[in-house]
């Protein structure tokens, strides 16, 4: 029974409690509402008056250049990456990010550089500004450094490929205009000094035969002088089947080489065979601003604001009552 009768005295209470918190709100609706309404009212001019910040975004595919051609090297697809995407995108925040974040005033910015999606060969390109334009600028900017940085890698390829060139030709030169003459006129003279001395084997084996009976001793000095013979034609048709062994490989493999080479890196010189890092597409950016977020100020400023006045009545109300129970 006395339960009961503590329950319901809590609840009459609690009752009373909040139809007290009522009434003081209802007592000071004009102030809660003023309050609410000048924080709100500052917020939307808050939120009207300060600048738009637009979002503009770039994804940049890094440069490379062909290794081999494919009529020459069977890695004919393999392609040489410019730069290594992470190290760029490193090297591009310092730049174009850490070292500007402190100069004011600034129209546009970059954001954040970074690999797209973890591709080796593409980087992302964030940046904001007050305008679209602004933007592009300054995302060009950026672009413009990577692409002078990968010229001058591109032409230094061109340039060691040229200077290749040049020096195959070179060789080539030296093997048709003087090696392969001097080689046949090495031939020429070989085979001429082979038909003088089989000539001459000829002539000492028909005297041999003559006086081999008459004379012997001279006979004898006639084997000898045809055994000498008989190694010098030897040691002449060694050499020139060496000197025409050489003249064939040099014409055949050498030269041919020579001018596989010459042509292959000819072809490898073609503009197509050299890509610059460029963007992708075009530089993305919006019509609307993403910042500031009109609805989400006046929101938060108006829930804000109407939550602090009525917190600031039950406050004032409290201070009120407790001046009252304070014994004079």
């Amino acid at each position: 029974m006395q339960e009961n009768q503590h329950s319901t005295q809590r609840y009459e209470e609690d009752e009373i409690d909040l139809r007290d918190l009522f009434r003081t709100l209802v007592k000071n609706k004009n102030m809660i509402a003023i309050i609410t309404v000048v924080i709100t009212v500052c917020a939307i001019i808050y939120a009207f008056s300060i600048p738009k910040v637009y979002e503009g975004k770039a994804v940049l595919k890094i440069g490379e250049y062909k290794l081999a051609n494919a009529n020459a090297n069977a890695n004919a697809n393999a392609n040489i990456v410019i730069a290594n995407a992470l190290e760029l995108s490193k090297e591009l925040e310092i730049l174009f990010i850490d070292i500007l974040k402190n100069e004011q005033n600034r129209d546009a910015k970059i954001d954040k550089i970074g690999l797209l999606k973890q591709q080796q060969n593409f980087l992302e390109i964030s940046a904001l500004g007050s305008s679209n334009e602004n933007i592009i600028a300054e995302i060009n900017k950026v672009v413009e450094y990577v692409q002078d940085k990968h010229k001058k890698t591109l032409d230094d390829v061109k340039e060691f490929r040229k200077n290749q060139i040049k020096h195959l030709q070179s060789k080539l030169f030296i093997l048709e205009t003087k090696t392969l003459p001097n080689l046949s006129d090495k031939i020429k003279r070989y085979k001429n000094d082979i038909n003088l001395y089989e000539s001459n084997f000829i002539d000492v084996q028909q005297n041999l035969k003559k006086i081999k009976k008459a004379n012997p001793t001279l006979a004898t000095i006639q084997i000898n002088e045809q055994r000498y013979l008989a190694d010098i034609i030897t040691k002449l048709k060694n050499s020139l089947e060496s000197f025409e062994n050489e003249k064939e490989d040099i014409e055949r493999i050498q030269i041919e080489t020579l001018k596989e080479q010459v042509y292959a890196l000819e072809v490898l010189m073609k503009p197509h065979n050299y890509k610059n890092t460029q963007i992708i597409g075009k530089i993305m950016t919006n019509d609307y601003a993403i910042k500031p977020k009109k609805k989400l100020i006046i929101v938060v400023a108006f829930v804000t604001s109407l939550i602090l006045s009525i917190f600031l009545v039950f406050f004032m109300e409290f201070i009120r009552g407790f001046k009252e129970e304070k014994p004079e």
